[in-house]
């Protein structure tokens, strides 16, 4: 039986959560074959098999956390012999699991793994199948597992599950008054116990909460450094309207051209286009600052970085060199980087390399936003939804207009409310006449 050791997979990283298994312990795999992905701080990466085989061991259950160069998974080649994959229960019963035998004093039953992966409860009723996790909290609340109906897969009994059942009035009193901690004298029966007593279950606050999960992977990051840029950068925002109005009609002439071609053409490439030619205007807002805070780096290259609502979190990847590439090239990139993010795929080189962030949350419906520079970038813009609005054309009289809301938020350490202003007015103009652009094509 062969170990297979999680791989080092590169950027520092020294543990990653794994998200998914796609095989199960007794499988047959073939060599490429993916088994498994796992989540670290950037992407979710999947992993394939170095050789064909007999899936034997999975060490590190779903939702819980691998290291790298440990034991991932156990197989067995064909040319090994079958005893070498013959593994007793007891091996395969982690050793916290055998604590939580011990530990069962309120379900005193036998367990043998399901055929789900998960423990099961063997109970006068039948099997019961319910993970440690959700074992370890009905014994904490005096439950009884059979008696709470399960909503997964064959009857298992989830967490969610656990908690519905404590939220009902008959489980939050009937543990209680049968606890040995809680028993007196004039609680001893059913008919005897009190609402007070069921809020030992309770949190101090009053609140029961029916999810709890770890803060991992993506998320986790997001939340580290979204703390260390608001913390240390002092955010100035900067707000304008621009009138999208020649933009949107130039966008629906070039849309079919674009999409002859396999592409999708959204304002996301001429948003970037016009903000590298504004760049190129004020070079100030694509420069960076060290972390002594005493030396500016100025970038010749556009690295326009796009965030993007992915399933694994909040994920920036950036079209590299946008200055040197056309509508068309652009359009491609982004497509293929929004793709990949939202299947949380992304590659390390899309996500490294950024000089400067734009986050379009008015794809979701929002008109105004206060985003947080994505360090060490000087800037990000907060680009609203596009509404059409009454305005005053030059001779006074109303039309009906595109308008959508941006708000720029600078790092304030070197960039002024003057510098931003000109930068976004120089943007502004390019997306009010697209034509403009044109001037600047190699």
């Amino acid at each position: 039986m062969s170990d297979f050791l999680l791989p080092d997979i590169g950027e520092g990283i020294v543990e990653c959560e794994v998200v998914e298994w796609r095989v199960a312990e007794g499988d047959t795999i073939e060599e490429d074959q993916p088994i498994v992905e796992v989540m670290t701080d950037k992407a979710l990466v999947e992993i394939t098999a170095p050789e064909a085989g007999t899936v034997t061991k999975l060490y590190v259950p779903q939702g819980k956390i691998a290291k790298v160069h440990a034991p991932l998974y156990a197989y067995q080649t064909a040319g090994q012999q079958s005893s070498e994959a013959t593994v007793s229960v007891s091996e395969q019963t982690p050793p916290a699991e055998h604590t939580e035998k011990k530990m069962a004093d309120a379900e005193p039953v036998a367990h043998s793994p399901s055929s789900n992966g998960l423990l099961a409860s063997s109970t006068a009723t039948g099997k019961v199948p319910a993970s440690p996790a959700v074992r370890r909290l009905v014994r904490e609340h005096h439950l009884v597992l059979s008696d709470i109906p399960g909503s997964g897969k064959d009857g298992r009994v989830l967490k969610e599950d656990v908690l519905a059942h404590l939220n009902t009035p008959a489980a939050a009193v009937a543990p209680t008054s049968a606890s040995p901690t809680s028993a007196s004298p004039t609680s001893a029966s059913p008919t005897s116990a009190s609402p007070t007593s069921a809020s030992s279950t309770m949190p101090a606050s009053g609140l029961q909460p029916s999810k709890v999960e770890p803060l991992r992977g993506v998320r986790a990051v997001m939340a580290k450094r979204m703390v260390e840029a608001a913390s240390s950068i002092p955010h100035f925002h900067y707000g304008e309207e621009i009138d999208v109005t020649e933009l949107l009609a130039l966008r629906e002439r070039l849309k079919p051209k674009v999409e002859a071609k396999g592409e999708r053409l959204t304002l996301m490439p001429f948003f970037m286009k016009a903000m590298a030619l504004a760049v190129a205007e004020t070079p100030i807002i694509n420069a960076q600052l060290n972390s002594e805070a005493n030396e500016l780096s100025y970038y010749a290259q556009c690295n326009i970085g796009m965030a993007v609502d992915s399933k694994a979190g909040l994920l920036v990847p950036n079209v590299k060199g946008v200055e040197s590439l056309t509508l068309f090239e652009i359009a491609k990139e982004v497509g293929r980087l929004t793709n990949a993010a939202r299947e949380g795929r992304v590659d390390q080189a899309d996500l490294k390399g950024g000089t400067i962030s734009i986050s379009n949350i008015g794809a979701l419906g929002g008109t105004y936003a206060a985003p947080i520079i994505n360090a060490p970038e000087a800037a990000i813009v907060a680009i609203g939804k596009t509404q059409w609005l009454p305005r005053f054309d030059e001779h006074g009289a109303v039309q009906r207009r595109a308008i959508l809301t941006v708000t720029w938020a600078g790092d304030h350490r070197f960039i002024d409310g003057g510098t931003i202003a000109r930068f976004c007015n120089a943007w502004k103009g390019y997306l009010e006449a697209p034509e403009s652009m044109l001037l600047h094509l190699a």
